[in-house]
């Protein structure tokens, strides 16, 4: 830390503020617990000092088969997903000025949605698309999905750069098409195949695997520095768009970056999970409110959005006699907040 009250890495320049700091810190302490606790939960007993002795090196094999072949994948996407949805939630909210705005308005949840679905009936109802045309498998077929839709919105929304006001109305108008498109595929689909598709779009993180891990640490590799480069011009841009542009903010540019990153992060979570509702709605609220900040804090909305997941996930697990998807558990949590959000005094207040 600096004299000048912030960290200066060049291209991302971060204000010092000691209450996000230390909530950040919180909230990585809050996601190391649960972490831990989501190691351990389960039907095998072991204890905390089982689990880190396993991932020191110094655990029975029957414990590391346990530990690093059955929960700690299953932990990893979970933290995994959190963080992307987290941070991508905070972008969308902040860019936006809403806060009730997420990434689900740029289209990339209900065209990732069209894209499985689709690619789950033509497949013949199995989670691998197999020998059809399609050739690919549905976390490919997701991402590819709700690329080309966020692309189609941003397209639309551009009349000599792109409002944020006219981008969400043209992204609510693509969702209710192509929700429209999933319920008719649905209706026109066998059973089998309609089971597997509605497992899929509740968001569930049933049989992940390490390979849903490693794409999302890539993706998190390269955005989060590209989130953070754009810290200081997400503030300034709260000012609005001629204010931002008059203290030197390339605003069309730094809009298609907060947008990319935004659906880039959604698209990793999505293809490994599915569309795990209202965690990138809650948690950039929740940071926000917990650093009492103008704005919601990227790197606190993305440890918050990955404690909320994994929490979630573990509840799915163990709280209620049997395995229930994980996006039920957040929709449980998410929409109650959301009812709770809208008939505040103050909708109006900015994020």
């Amino acid at each position: 830390m600096s004299g000048r009250q912030g960290v200066d890495l060049g291209v991302i320049a971060l204000p010092w503020r000691a209450r996000e700091f230390y909530v950040t810190l919180a909230c990585l302490a809050v996601l190391l617990a649960a972490f831990t606790f989501g190691l351990v939960a389960g039907s095998s007993r072991m204890g905390v000092g089982d689990v880190w002795a396993t991932l020191l090196g110094s655990g029975t094999r029957s414990f590391e088969f346990i530990v690093f072949e059955l929960r700690l994948p299953r932990v990893s996407a979970a933290i995994g997903v959190g963080l992307c949805l987290g941070l991508a939630g905070a972008l969308t909210q902040t860019f936006s000025r809403n806060p009730l705005a997420t990434p689900d308005i740029l289209g990339v949840t209900s065209g990732a949605s069209a894209g499985a679905v689709t690619a789950i009936v033509i497949g013949g109802g199995g989670y691998s698309v197999g020998a059809s045309l399609l050739g690919f498998g549905i976390p490919v077929v997701a991402t590819a999905g709700g690329l080309i839709a966020a692309a189609i919105v941003y397209g639309l929304s551009w009349r000599q750069g792109v409002d944020s006001f006219r981008l969400i109305l043209i992204g609510i108008g693509a969702t209710a098409i192509l929700g429209g498109l999933v319920n008719y595929l649905l209706v026109r689909a066998q059973l089998t195949q309609v089971t597997a598709a509605t497992q899929w779009m509740v968001g569930s993180l049933s049989g992940v695997s390490w390979a849903s891990v490693w794409p999302m640490v890539v993706v998190l590799a390269v955005m989060l520095p590209l989130a953070l480069s754009q810290s200081a011009p997400l503030t300034i841009n709260q000012l609005g768009d001629e204010f931002s542009t008059a203290l030197g903010v390339a605003v069309q540019r730094h809009r298609l970056l907060v947008i990319v990153a935004a659906v880039v992060l959604t698209s990793a979570a999505v293809s490994a999970a599915g569309p795990v509702e209202f965690v990138a709605f809650v948690a950039p609220q929740v940071a926000r409110r917990l650093a009492r900040t103008p704005r919601p804090p990227l790197l606190a909305s993305a440890l918050v959005g990955a404690a909320l997941v994994l929490l979630a996930d573990v509840s799915a697990r163990v709280a209620f006699g049997t395995e229930i998807p994980v996006g039920i558990v957040t929709a449980l949590i998410g929409a109650p907040y959301l009812i709770w959000l809208i008939t505040r005094p103050n909708l109006k207040e900015r994020a």
